[in-house]
């Protein structure tokens, strides 16, 4: 046989051929066939879904388990994914670090894609919104005022702290009242 790259002739012409099936009652199993029912493998099964099934790629109008979208279209959405150039904790951490509750109020208004950051810009909007009224009412005071100042700047390190430690799972620290009204309003919009 010559395996030159350029031949005259097609290699194929000149091959041996197999020989023909023989016909007998013991043949071992073709491995093209479909398992029978006494397999136990449940690699061998047909139930499997198709490797397509787990790809991020869109598939038309049909989803994993029929035209059912269970999740209002979100299945594509990464969860640490943010609207601003920066890390999920970060962001989060700003709500609190960025003049409350102002830095709040501008996360509500540039962040669209992250609910973990949009609570928790609600809960400080809501907290250090409430504080500043405080302080207002309490401004006649000046040891009033330093005793809430101190209780200000306790409350933002704490928040900031779990902000930035619970990122990871996107685990919420909810203030009594606040964090529950701040996580209706995230889960109503």
């Amino acid at each position: 046989m010559d395996f030159a790259p350029y031949q005259d002739t097609a290699p194929e012409s000149t091959r041996a051929l197999s020989p023909p099936p023989r016909r007998s009652t013991s043949r071992s199993p073709n491995p093209r066939s479909p398992p029978t029912r006494g397999t136990t493998d449940p690699f061998l099964s047909s139930s499997l879904p198709a490797p397509s099934h787990f790809s991020d790629e869109p598939r038309g109008e049909s989803r994993a388990f029929g035209n059912t979208d269970l999740e209002g279209g979100r299945s594509h959405i990464n969860l640490f994914e943010t609207s601003l150039p920066l890390r999920l904790d970060y962001e989060a951490m700003l709500a609190y670090i960025l003049l409350p509750p102002a830095g709040g109020v501008f996360l509500l208004l540039i962040e669209h894609k992250s609910d973990y950051v949009r609570f928790h810009a609600w809960q400080s909007s809501l907290v250090f919104t409430v504080m500043f009224i405080i302080h207002l009412i309490f401004s006649w005071s000046s040891v009033l005022s330093w005793i809430l100042f101190v209780f200000d700047i306790a409350l933002i390190a704490f928040l900031t702290f779990h902000a930035y430690q619970d990122a990871n799972n996107l685990d919420r620290i909810e203030l009594p009242f606040f964090g529950g009204l701040a996580s209706s309003f995230v889960d109503a919009e």
